[in-house]
């Protein structure tokens, strides 16, 4: 795919893009010892994290046994995963004698959680985001782990502050992330008790044409509705930047657990990216609120130390997703809810 092209093709085009591994990706996966686990393969990321660690080991020219586990609601996303040469198992991850009868790998990537209408199913959310963890953390003592987390762990910060950083302390605001901030507890007493592994990815947020927090506000602008702007702020990733960071997190996943934000380098703003979108889209958004002082932000320094800075601007993936909103493509319409200042999705 040429990449510097405005816009992408089709969902085809779009996957490759997603999951084109990078070179020190292509080398970990060349010296990397064991099979590889997804637990949680379903969803957005899932698939194309996947995707990018088997094209890293074809490229490497090694074999691996790369299985993706979910419960597969959706037949057909199941048979997409292993039309990409994954193997899939099919279950409920809460499920003991499941999660037992798993089998075993030296690599586990936990992606499995809960957010979208976790307010209608508490119990559900704490089930998945806290107690899940724990399980899997026994069940796979004897692996390196990399969990996926989430930046709503830290409080509001002021915007000129250049983001939260792994060092701050987490102020989970509302049961939501309160609940994640338990699975980080989880696969932190599992590292301490077992002596495995583990690092913990802070994202926040990652972005492709079909979903995100630039989706969310194309969506409004382009519908002729108001864009909130009381979380006037925010950061983003593009997920293929962010699936390289997060596989290569394995070399990095340590005892005690390792915490790590993942996200881009700007501080962006709703309102300048959505008058952004009403420049593609020939329309002038709406908006309502005023700024805040403060936002949900991360601070991926330590990330860049580790990886390098991402490769793709925010200012091409505002590009793609305008002109993929205006060839009217599939989205996925999972709205993040990046706006929610209360902690209730």
């Amino acid at each position: 795919m040429k990449t510097d092209q405005d816009s992408m093709l089709d969902e085809s085009t779009l996957e490759v893009q997603l999951s084109q591994p990078d070179i020190p990706t292509v080398e970990l996966f060349r010296e990397l010892e064991g099979d590889i686990i997804f637990l949680g393969i379903g969803g957005k990321i899932g698939p194309s994290l996947a995707h990018m660690a088997k094209r890293a080991c074809e490229i490497a020219g090694v074999r691996k046994r790369i299985i993706g586990v979910s419960r597969f609601s959706n037949p057909d996303e199941q048979a997409y995963i292993e039309s990409l040469g994954i193997e899939t198992i099919k279950g409920d991850l809460l499920d003991e004698d499941f999660l037992n009868s798993l089998p075993n790998a030296k690599n586990i990537f936990f992606l499995a959680g809960m957010k979208f209408g976790s307010e209608s199913n508490l119990s559900l959310t704490w089930a998945m985001n806290a107690l899940l963890p724990g399980m899997v953390a026994q069940r796979f003592k004897d692996a390196r782990i990399v969990a996926y987390s989430t930046g709503c762990v830290y409080p509001m910060v002021a915007i000129s502050s250049g983001g939260s950083k792994e060092t701050d302390g987490a102020i989970a605001v509302g049961e939501y992330a309160q609940s994640c901030l338990g699975r980080e507890r989880m696969f932190e007493y599992g590292s301490w008790k077992n002596n495995t592994p583990v690092a913990l990815i802070r994202l926040n947020y990652a972005v492709e044409p079909r979903y995100g927090v630039l989706v969310d506000i194309a969506t409004k602008v382009r519908n002729g509705e108001p864009v909130d702007l009381e979380m006037g702020y925010f950061n983003a990733i593009w997920q293929g930047d962010a699936n390289n960071m997060v596989l290569r997190s394995l070399q990095h996943a340590s005892v005690p657990s390792n915490i790590i934000n993942v996200t881009g380098e700007e501080t962006l703003s709703v309102r300048a990216v959505a008058e952004e979108f009403g420049k593609y889209f020939g329309i002038q958004p709406e908006f309502t609120g005023k700024e805040s002082d403060t936002a949900l932000l991360n601070n991926a320094t330590k990330s860049f130390e580790l990886f390098g800075k991402p490769k793709t601007s925010i200012t091409k993936v505002i590009q793609w997703t305008a002109n993929w909103m205006k060839e009217e493509r599939r989205i996925l319409d999972k709205p993040t809810h990046f706006e929610v200042r209360d902690g209730k999705y």
